[in-house]
């Protein structure tokens, strides 16, 4: 099983591990079942930016980035190179060890869960 470690901008928020994510799942799906907090408006089709995630390593474990995704990266907030839609990074390999790094969720207006 895959290892997802996240990381937040936010330092009231302690850091959390996955060690058991399964692959073909997104990043978005592995913070629902895990209950860590990320915008969603759209619910997960790549036609926002609120689930904007900083991939620090592992980005080779994830499907490749599409235009349509950068397209809505530009609208996010603080865009930078390890951006991508957190809806968009699905898990390709079980052996993946991937870091995310959270932006500051208070920025943002969207739906919360």
């Amino acid at each position: 099983m895959a290892t997802v470690k996240f990381s937040f901008e936010d330092d009231a928020i302690a850091p959390k591990t996955i060690e058991n994510a399964s692959s073909n799942i997104s990043i978005l799906e592995l913070t629902e079942e895990h209950d860590i907090h990320l915008n969603h408006n759209c619910g997960g089709v790549c036609a926002c930016s609120t689930c904007h995630v900083y991939i620090k390593s592992g980005d080779k474990f994830l499907e490749e980035i599409s235009d349509k995704e950068e397209d809505f990266i530009d609208r996010a907030i603080n865009p930078k190179l390890d951006s991508r839609l957190a809806c968009q990074c699905i898990i390709l390999d079980e052996c993946a060890v991937i870091e995310v790094l959270i932006p500051d969720q208070k920025r943002i207006i969207g739906h919360e869960h």
